[in-house]
């Protein structure tokens, strides 16, 4: 097991970008950047013992700068919609940049968390990220601290250890929106992995907008049914409203029998490469996105990265839970710190 710093740029501030490779003794490597507490690359062998890298990214830091897809980005405080851009807690009402339609997403394109540089410290199988943010930064309340640890360990598992502490009341809901394709990153489309999930129900959106009617809807009967094996490609373009409101899979699952425990909640395989990921959380649902919306992007050793070339799997409280009724809790505070696990392993 090993950590190594290596230098890799400036931020626009001047502070200085690191890229952090943590090794183990299976083979994985992953390469993690105090930028954004950012996702650069996975490496993982193949059935073959190559070893491919299954995480979209760049090559240039210059283009974390940009980053519209939020390729491997620590997204906060808050990670995907809040309906008209705004909340309230205890009668207080905040306001959030409408930056998707009439609402909020990913809490702020040009100042949010992934576009910061985090401060860092290493262990021997770790990095731990830490981020402070006063009250009103971006629209929230509470003078915070916000930790991340990426931890590798000899069984292929990446841990991302979330954890945050303020003095108000304050939403929180952050997640990583790293891309995977486990044939590779620069192997096209991403349709032909086989997936199963623990998860039997849904929330259906709206409309196009993505946010949630509020309904927790059983899976069953429709393309949104994994609970059975099958590729992302059979159902994805079928003749159903829900996928054509975001052309595609963009939807929150909600995960069987959470508990604030870790718990299983999908497992994904490349045919092609024969690697394998089982993901488990300790958060209560998670957003199948299949990157319907990239196009043409220049990414790592060259290649350009399309639509439907990568899939995330964004661990998460439920979108716009804080202003939905029934939907998970997710204001914490003086009483109530933020601890969540997500934890990718490859198998």
């Amino acid at each position: 097991m090993a950590v190594k710093r290596e230098f890799w740029g400036e931020a626009t501030s001047g502070a200085p970008i690191y890229a952090y490779h943590l090794t183990n003794n299976s083979g994985v490597e992953v390469v993690v950047l105090n930028y954004g507490a950012t996702i650069r690359n996975i490496f993982v062998p193949d059935k073959d013992g190559n070893k491919v890298d299954v995480v979209l990214g760049y090559d240039d830091y210059k283009q974390y700068f940009d980053n519209d897809c939020f390729f491997g980005s620590t997204v906060g405080p808050t990670a995907n919609r809040i309906a008209g851009a705004k909340y309230s807690i205890d009668g207080k009402e905040f306001i959030l940049p409408i930056n998707d339609g009439p609402n909020n997403l990913h809490t702020d394109m040009n100042n949010g968390f992934h576009k910061r540089v985090w401060d860092a410290e290493e262990g021997d199988n770790f990095v731990k990220f830490t981020l402070k943010a006063e009250d009103g930064d971006l629209g929230f309340s509470g003078n915070r601290v916000f930790e991340l640890t990426f931890t590798l360990t000899d069984d292929k598992a990446l841990s991302l250890h979330y954890h945050a502490t303020s003095d108000a009341k304050t939403l929180i809901n952050m997640t990583n929106h790293v891309y995977f394709n486990l044939s590779g990153h620069n192997s096209g489309s991403c349709l032909d992995h086989v997936m199963k999930m623990n998860a039997s129900h849904y929330t259906p959106v709206i409309n196009s907008e993505a946010i949630p009617t509020g309904e927790i809807a059983s899976v069953e009967g429709t393309p949104f049914d994994f609970g059975q094996e099958k590729t992302l490609r059979r159902d994805i373009e079928a003749d159903n409203e829900q996928l054509k409101f975001v052309g595609g899979y963009d939807h929150n699952y909600v995960i069987d029998g959470a508990d604030g425990t870790r718990r299983n909640f999908c497992t994904v395989s490349s045919p092609a490469t024969g690697i394998a990921m089982q993901c488990s959380t300790t958060l209560p649902g998670f957003q199948l996105y299949t990157g319907n919306f990239i196009a043409n992007k220049p990414g790592k050793e060259g290649a350009v990265y399309n639509k439907r070339d990568g899939f995330c799997l964004e661990t998460q409280f439920y979108p716009n839970s804080i202003n939905q009724e029934g939907f998970p809790d997710c204001v914490f505070g003086p009483d109530r710190e933020y601890d969540t696990v997500t934890v990718y392993q490859f198998i």
